[in-house]
């Protein structure tokens, strides 16, 4: 006997919360597979008895719903729930209000779905991946990091450089109005949907795959409606610099309302973090890793080569390898059933595109633990994502006669692997989990796994002269300052030798700039046992005009024995701080009230700055977008920039206010503060 359904209320409240999905809002249906969701039913007449009532229900998604595919499921009622498939259950004694539990398989595609029952009465819903469900693919036992993983709004970005980690604070706002409906708009433009909507679909099952779509369509390189397009030249004509982000909420809007145009622009830590907004909005848990020295290997030969002259300078154009300063990619938590056991956990994948993998600009996702084993056969992009973190960097001195010689040089490739703590703002290091530790048994076993000896671990004759490069002390953007090439003999004779101490601006990406500062000493004599201090004064008069965005110098020091020809050079770079952002939280953080944030900055360069602006934005804080101040005046040296700007916070709990400084002398300065807003 089927019931006679009149009414129905789909509990949006109950259930959103119930499926942590609240945060999207409750005014429409959003819940998670593997996991019941109850809707009461309201009968014209009679009421449900058990044993006797019946119901067909399906359960469809996609443009062609089949069941073969799983997009489209056809149940009825049982006696209780089954959470291992489609299954409805009443979950209330006999009456005129039938409550009915309905479950969605912990493998169903994820998406926007219709449920019909008895062919009459029809709702949507919107399904997503359950890490709180055992039978779900991406389950994660641990509630502290499934706040942090899938619910955090916001959090620390790390870049800088390997000596000098710099957190960066980011607004990931999955949760903000429209952000999820964009997300799912995103894998409705991919070519494969287009292509085939029915077989794409029916991929959304599997998170691999989700992943894989993902990676491919962060970025917009192959002209397929991809969010964000990348750019590393020194001008961002027809967009922005990626150093204006402050979170991934405008950019997926203005891809949203531009017809799905590439945003322009964006760099590494851009891409990643939109990849992980998209994944914690479609309950995928995922963190954005830093990599320092990433290694970014073009012919697969796990060897990044470089060919310095006698003068220092790097010949760029001999190969497209490229050592990166840091490369910032994701790692997403879910089970590798197509993998043998052991690789489940955290998988790589890199939305920004470098090398084309199955003929698209994606990268993985591929098992952390495979990365570490060496185990480069395994899916997707092993090798590429290796050599990332492992790969061999060989310096050749390149004489004028067209001779070369191999150069004596420590510097290591795949160092301080580094991503948000749980539940704190401090940089946890993950780079144990890429690769045992250098020069351990273990690291050349992998090495040998890999089809590839580790170079740096053969032996190589010591020329005896070591050199290093130290710094001084407080280096500030608008300062003169000293660095110091440390040379010295570890040999029994006298040295004669030539010196050449260079320093030149350079991007994150490795591509050098003009020069800082430069010193060739062609007469270094050393006695034995000896040590020479050699200092090169870098004024702010001479690098000022010649930084990129990134406020990074490198210091290289090439070290030639006039004896025996053979060389030693020592790389570093410098990272210069930025004067820090103060921020005062003006009146008391509750929801709908309105503060202030009182933001000042001390101008520390000798010269005025013109241009200068505040900008404040914030997941729950200043309603999905940003808000700017603008200073009229210029900024003299040493004077204070100060500003107030008006917010107001709709969600309770522990919140983070993204600033940004911006001018034309300083560029764009970075600040955060933690607030936390009472209910």
């Amino acid at each position: 006997m089927a019931l006679d359904i009149g009414t129905w209320d789909l509990a949006c409240k109950f259930n959103n919360t119930d499926h942590h999905t609240e945060l999207n809002g409750t005014d429409r249906l959003i819940v998670r597979r593997g996991q019941a969701f109850t809707i009461s039913l309201y009968l014209n007449s009679g009421a449900y008895q058990p044993g006797s009532s019946q119901m067909h229900i399906t359960a469809e998604t996609g443009p062609q719903p089949v069941e073969q595919y799983g997009t489209r499921a056809v149940f009825g009622l049982s006696d209780e729930i089954d959470s291992s498939r489609w299954s409805a259950a009443v979950t209330s004694p006999p009456a005129d209000t039938v409550c009915l539990s309905v479950c969605p398989a912990p493998d169903a595609p994820i998406g926007r779905y219709v449920l019909t029952l008895d062919e009459r009465i029809q709702f949507e819903f919107i399904l997503l991946f359950n890490p709180w469900c055992p039978r779900d693919v991406v389950y994660m036992d641990s509630e502290e990091k499934l706040a942090e993983y899938v619910l955090a709004q916001d959090g620390i970005i790390f870049r800088g450089d390997a000596e000098y980690p710099v957190p960066l604070a980011w607004d990931f706002g999955q949760f903000e109005k429209g952000i999820l409906d964009i997300c799912l708009r995103i894998l409705d433009m991919n070519p494969k949907h287009k292509r085939n909507p029915g077989k794409d679909c029916s991929g959304r099952r599997n998170v691999i795959y989700v992943t894989r779509v993902l990676s491919a369509m962060i970025n917009s390189n192959d002209r397929d409606a991809g969010v964000l397009e990348g750019c590393w030249k020194n001008t961002f004509d027809g967009g922005v610099s990626p150093m204006s982000w402050r979170g991934s909420v405008q950019i997926l809007r203005t891809w949203d309302s531009t017809s799905c145009m590439g945003v322009k622009y964006g760099q590494c830590w851009v891409f990643a973090a939109i990849a992980c907004t998209v994944s914690r909005a479609l309950g995928i848990p995922c963190r954005v890793v830093t990599n320092y020295y990433s290694a970014h290997d073009t012919n697969s030969n796990l060897v990044i080569e470089r060919y310095v002259n006698e003068k220092g300078e790097i010949d760029s154009g001999s190969t497209r390898d490229m050592i990166w300063n840091y490369h910032c990619w994701v790692e997403s938590w879910m089970t590798r059933p197509d993998l043998p056991p052991g690789f489940d956990g955290w998988q790589a994948s890199d939305p920004t595109p470098q090398e084309k993998s199955e003929g698209v600009f994606c990268c993985g996702p591929v098992p952390v633990r495979a990365i570490k084993e060496g185990e480069l056969t395994f899916k997707y992009d092993a090798s590429f994502v290796f050599a990332e973190v492992n790969a061999d960097l060989v310096h050749y001195l390149k004489y004028k006669d067209g001779t070369t010689r191999k150069i004596v040089n420590d510097q290591k490739v795949g160092q301080k692997i580094s991503t948000k703590s749980v539940g704190r703002d401090a940089r946890e290091d993950v780079t144990h989990q890429y690769k045992y530790p250098e020069g351990s048994e273990e690291e050349r076993q992998v090495f040998e796994k890999a089809n590839h000896q580790n170079k740096l671990q053969q032996q190589q004759a010591d020329p005896g002269l070591h050199i290093s490069i130290k710094l001084s002390t407080g280096i500030r953007k608008g300062c003169d300052f000293d660095v110091f090439a440390i040379v010295t003999n570890n040999t029994e004779e006298d040295k004669k030798c030539r010196l050449v101490f260079a320093s030149r601006a350079v991007s994150y990406s490795g591509v050098v700039g003009r020069e800082c500062g430069f010193k060739d000493l062609l007469n270094v004599e050393l006695a034995p046992g000896g040590e020479r201090k050699v200092p090169l004064r870098l004024n702010y008069s001479k690098y000022c005009n010649n930084l990129l965005e990134d406020n990074l110098i490198r210091l290289g020091a090439l070290l030639i024995d006039y004896g025996t020809r053979e060389a030693s050079m020592a790389m570093r770079d410098v990272v210069l701080d930025e004067p820090e952002i103060k921020i005062r939280i003006l009146g008391e953080p509750k929801e709908n009230r309105k503060l202030a944030a009182e933001l000042t900055l001390q101008n520390p360069l000798p010269e005025s700055l013109q241009g200068c602006c505040f900008t404040i934005e914030g997941a729950n804080l200043t309603g999905g977008s940003s808000i700017t101040e603008k200073l009229e005046s210029s900024i003299e040296p040493g004077q204070e920039a100060k500003v107030k700007i008006y917010f107001t916070p709709t969600q309770s709990g522990l919140r983070k206010l993204v600033v940004d400084f911006d001018s034309d002398k300083l560029g764009h300065v970075r600040g955060y503060r933690n607030v936390i807003i009472g209910k």
